[in-house]
């Protein structure tokens, strides 16, 4: 049969592929419309398979936080070039996808990629995508902060994202703090909170490391225990959050900072994601 322009354009609507990827895929199933859609997708799963090996260190980070504030998700859709990370279409999916989550309640990546999508699920819709744009995507990243106050932050590239959960507010009106600890954050790239927050085998590999730079300096063997815990205090200042230096004004740590924003006001906890 005939495949006429107004068939090609209506498959294009439906599905979003090229003009050309319609023509051909309406041809192949003989003008069925439902039987095209379904060319189109195994289409979308070749392009997948054929590209499951590259990198995607482009793509964008979006972030969402509930009307009571408390609740924060931060998600990270990625893909292999920059022209399409910056492609409105892109940045729309992505946004789809976190409102998505925070609709349906995903507590996980996995939980978000299973969800139902157009008769479909979130997993099938990014092979769709992946067909559609002819680059591998992927949902990189996907983290939850649950805070009395959570405030959020994207840096201007769009590729690094920031929640920061803020606790002992007292009501206080924390916007203008929170985005400054997580503009900190994002610049600092700090391993945790505090030294409470840094993981055992963190902490055993920078005591290591402080005994052999004091063995290589000549210190003596009796020295580095107490010489590698001075060197693991002076990371806990540099690599925790609480203890760093506040870039804005270095003759006050984060801590002190938040404090003197509201006594007693600390982070209870934080999520960065960066892209590339």
């Amino acid at each position: 049969m005939a495949i006429t322009a107004q068939d090609v354009n209506k498959l294009r609507q439906m599905t979003g592929a090229g003009m050309m990827d319609c023509k051909k895929a309406l041809t192949e199933a003989e003008g069925d419309f439902d039987k095209a859609v379904d060319i189109l997708r195994k289409k979308g799963q070749k392009v997948s398979a054929s590209r499951a090996d590259r990198e995607t260190k482009e793509g964008q980070v979006v972030t969402h936080v509930s009307e009571d504030g408390k609740t924060g998700t931060i998600l990270s859709l990625t893909c292999e070039t920059d022209f399409v990370a910056k492609n409105d279409e892109f940045g729309a999916f992505a946004n789809t996808l976190l409102n998505l989550a925070v609709e349906k309640g995903a507590k996980s990546a996995e939980e978000l990629l299973a969800l139902p999508f157009e008769n479909i699920t979130v997993t099938e819709k990014i092979v769709e995508m992946t067909g559609k744009i002819g680059e591998k995507i992927e949902v990189s990243h996907f983290e939850i902060v649950n805070a009395e106050a959570v405030v959020p932050y994207i840096h201007s590239n769009g590729k690094l994202g920031v929640l920061v959960g803020l606790s002992n507010t007292s009501g206080a009106d924390v916007e203008e703090a929170g985005k400054d600890v997580a503009m900190q954050i994002a610049a600092m790239n700090p391993v945790a909170v505090d030294k409470d927050g840094v993981d055992a085998s963190t902490i055993e590999r920078e005591i290591e490391v402080g005994k052999d730079q004091a063995r290589a300096e000549g210190k003596p063997e009796e020295m580095l225990e107490k010489i590698a815990m001075g060197k693991l205090n002076k990371f806990y200042k540099e690599n925790t959050l609480l203890s760093q230096s506040f870039v804005k004004d270095n003759s006050k740590t984060i801590a002190q900072y938040l404090d003197g924003v509201s006594k007693g006001m600390t982070v209870s906890s934080f999520k960065r994601i960066s892209i590339g």
